[in-house]
Formats: structure tokens, sequence, C-alpha cells
């Protein structure tokens, strides 16, 4: 073997061991299903493993990556009257996406996402630097995890979960899956596991505004989860309902080839339209109603006749395999009752759910509810009673009704993610998020505010940098 290859297989080694690879004290151990392979999947497998479980990974495409694997083109995966729904594939991605966070505080705890410094440090995965990269970058990140772990024969690809329920026999669950693999007709199995994970993510089951007329409306409908370039848009009126990053974004994506594009926000601060840097984009509040001459009328009563309405509106929870008899229910995007987010009280510990959350500092989020699971599952972490935990979400609850917040927000964090992740850190016995990483998340929300138009390139949080990535230096 070159002696290269022997330094590079020593260095990888020796980082195993410094990451805490080598398995833990005999403990109580539990075969798991984990149900997806994206960052929250791959995490989970992860903390499983070295909590001394058994994880079988089901995941339906065929590699890791979940939301982060590239599909260029599910319009030949989904009819056009589909392309409101979910369309036959997974990913939301759309070509042109960056991150909306900084890569440094983005990535999980132990495995920094930084550039590749040339010397193969993480797995010579970087190919695009900017503290913003693209989808690509971040799925090169996930498989470079994903190899350092050795994580793939954990996984089974192109298989799919259609059906979670009890088994009479055990305490277990009976998993119902398919694999793509064994060709066409019924291929279903089940197989019995100790607790089940879901890792499925929650940006594939499209959320459609509802607006007046649209079923005599004329143009072309399609949510944000169908888009990937802005080609059919040339020339065109297009019409963009929604703000947030993916609304920010692609209504500037569409700018490049449309005649004309209008925004439709739910800000209180547009109660008429504006104008913008871009001289053939404007805001408005949002549609009133739609009309059949193809016109659409905004709240503040002004009008544009569109060509197309894009819905970047977001996403509704869907777990299709998850039955009756889990008790488990989405009502108006709450997922319940779960404590903390992740355990269902009356199954708890052996169904849980990862990676809820919107608006969070995500990876470290998945990697911190992962160890708090595989620590619960082994008995090293102690959960409250089941009616201790039932009280601890009616309070949840009495307290978001008591501040008027709508229950689509119940797994919102913002600019409260770190607390929620220093609780889960104190839960598992490990150190809080970094006060460097708490800075620039809370710094880049700030930035996309102020600078909506170059808050990829522009930033004031260089300060935070030469402590991120002192703190990156052990891991590397």
């Amino acid at each position: 073997m070159p002696s290269f290859l022997l330094f590079k297989d020593k260095r990888l080694e020796e980082r195993k061991q410094r990451r805490g690879f080598s398995l833990p004290p005999e403990m109580p151990s539990r075969r798991v299903a984990v149900i997806g392979a994206g960052a929250a999947g791959l995490v989970a497998a992860r903390e499983l493993r070295r909590e001394g479980h058994a994880p079988v990974v089901f995941e339906r495409a065929a590699a890791v990556g979940g939301n982060w694997l590239y599909d260029d083109s599910p319009a030949s995966a989904a009819s056009a009257a589909d392309l409101l729904g979910a369309g036959g594939v997974h990913s939301s991605l759309y070509a042109s996406l960056r991150t909306n966070l900084p890569r440094e505080c983005m990535g999980f705890l132990d495995f920094p996402f930084v550039p590749d410094d040339g010397a193969g440090t993480m797995g010579s995965y970087s190919d695009d630097p900017p503290r913003f990269p693209g989808h690509k970058e971040v799925l090169r990140y996930l498989e470079a995890f994903a190899r350092l772990f050795d994580l793939h024969g954990l996984v089974r690809f192109e298989t799919e979960v259609v059906r979670v329920r009890r088994d009479d026999s055990s305490a277990g669950w009976k998993v119902s899956y398919c694999s793509r693999k064994l060709g066409h007709g019924s291929n279903e199995r089940e197989e019995v596991f100790d607790a089940v994970v879901v890792c499925n993510g929650h940006l594939a089951e499209p959320h459609i505004a509802n607006i007046a007329g649209i079923d005599t409306w004329p143009g072309k409908q399609i949510h944000s989860h169908n888009y990937r370039v802005p080609d059919s848009f040339h020339g065109q009126v297009v019409v963009v309902i929604g703000s947030a990053p993916s609304g920010h974004e692609i209504s500037r994506d569409i700018a490049g080839v449309a005649n004309e594009v209008h925004v439709a926000r739910r800000s209180p601060a547009i109660s008429e339209m504006q104008s913008t840097a871009r001289p053939n984009l404007w805001l408005h509040p949002m549609i009133e109603r739609v009309e059949e001459d193809s016109s659409v009328v905004f709240k503040d009563g002004s009008r544009v006749k569109a060509d197309a309405i894009v819905h970047c509106t977001g996403y509704k929870y869907n777990f299709p395999f998850l039955g009756d008899d889990a008790g488990i229910y989405v009502d108006d995007n709450r997922v319940g009752p779960l404590y903390q987010h992740v355990f269902p009280p009356h199954l708890a510990p052996h169904i849980s759910f990862i990676g809820l959350h919107i608006k969070a500092l995500l990876f470290p989020l998945f990697q911190l509810q992962s160890n708090w699971v595989a620590g619960v599952l082994s008995g090293r972490i102690k959960l409250p009673s089941q009616d201790e935990m039932m009280e601890h979400v009616a309070t949840f609850y009495r307290e978001m009704e008591a501040d008027v917040c709508p229950k689509r927000n119940t797994h919102s964090l913002g600019a409260c993610t770190y607390k929620y992740e220093d609780w889960l850190a104190e839960q598992c016995g490990h150190e809080k998020i970094e006060g460097w990483r708490k800075e620039m998340f809370i710094a880049a929300l700030k930035n996309f505010a102020l600078r909506r138009e170059s808050y990829q390139d522009e930033w004031d949080d260089d300060h935070l940098l030469p402590q991120a990535h002192q703190d990156f230096a052990k891991y590397l």
C-alpha cells in the first residue's frame, strides 16, 4: 500500500478515537429502526451505535442526504397537475439554493463544516468554500460524515417504510417496508424492533395557500417543493407567495428571467405595494383573491394580471407510516403530544422524533436530540414519568396560547434555539452550545433582516471566526 494511504488511514483512525468512536461500556442494547438517512437520521444512527444499540436505517433514496440530495427533474416524476403536491420527489432543493446560515455554526458539534484545507482533514469533500455555500457542498459534508463514521453499512437504501404499528406479542414495534431494489410487484416485508426513531424530515409535504377564487383562476401554480430553475417563467408576470428565505431567493431567481415578479408577504410592515432594488420586483401585502381574467388582487386593492403563482408557503408534517394506534396527531402543524418535541409520553421511549424544529441550529440540535434518545434507550438518562411529561406538554401549550402564539409555530425556535439545545446538552451531560455559535446564529438572523439582498455575501461577525476555528482544531 502506498505510504500516503497508510498515513491517511492512520489519521482517520486517530480522528475516530478523538471523536469517541469506540463503543461505550456494557449497557442495555436495543435494536432500533431509524426512518430516514438525512442529516437527522445519520447522526441518530451514529449516536445510537455509540451508545451500544443496533440501528437499522431505512432510506427511500439510493444515497444518504435526505432533503440535501438534489433531484433536478421533479416535473418528470409528477404530472402538471401535481406541481402543487409532493410530486413523487422528496427533496425540496432548487438549483441556486445556498445555506441561510454560515457554515461554521450549522455543522455538527464534533464534525466542523469547514472548507477542506488541502490536507484531507475533512475527507477532501469541500469544493465550495464560501461561508454560505450551495446545497452540493452540504451534501458532500453529509457524505463525508457518513464515510468517517462508517454509517453506510447501517442503511438499507431504496427501502421505504410503509407502516409502523405495535407488536402485540412484545413491547416492540412492527416495521413494514418495501424495497425498490426487488423490482415490481408486492415485496412488503416486516421486522420487529425495540424502538423506532422518526427522522423523515418535514420538507416534503407542501402547504398550499388558501386563495379565494383559485379554482377558476386560469394561470399556472407551483409549490417551491417542485421549483428547480426559473427558465419556464421567462417573460412572464409571476406572483410569489412568501418571503422567508426560500420565497426571498426564488423570487430573485425568477426576476432574472421574468418581466415582473410580485411578492405577497404576511409581514404587517407591508400594507401597500413597495418597490425594491430590482426594477422588476415589487412587494405586496397578502393576496385577497384571484379572478377569472388572471388578475391577482392584493389586500391593499392593487392588482396584477399574472401568468403564474409560486407558493413558497412552507410544509406540513406528515407521517403516513404511523397508524391510529400510535396516538400521535398533527393539528395545524403541531405534532403531539410530544415531551420536549421528541418523546410521545404514552409511548416513550419506544418511539421518538428527531428534527421537527424549524428556524433553529438544526445539525447541532439533531445531534443533541439523538444523543438524548440513545441515552434514554440505554437507561443512562432517565425521563420523567408519563404523567409528568404530559403535564409539561399541557403547560407548554397553555403558555403558547397565553402568548397568542399559533399552533403552527409549536416547533419553531428562532432566537431561542440555543436555550433548548443547552437544555438538551444538560440532559446528555454535555457542555452547552459554544458562545460564538449562539452569537453567530443571532447575527445571521439579524443580517438576513437588514441585508436581504446580500446577507450571504456580507456580514459583521468575522470577529467570531477565530474562536470557532480554535474550537474546531480539536476535531480536525
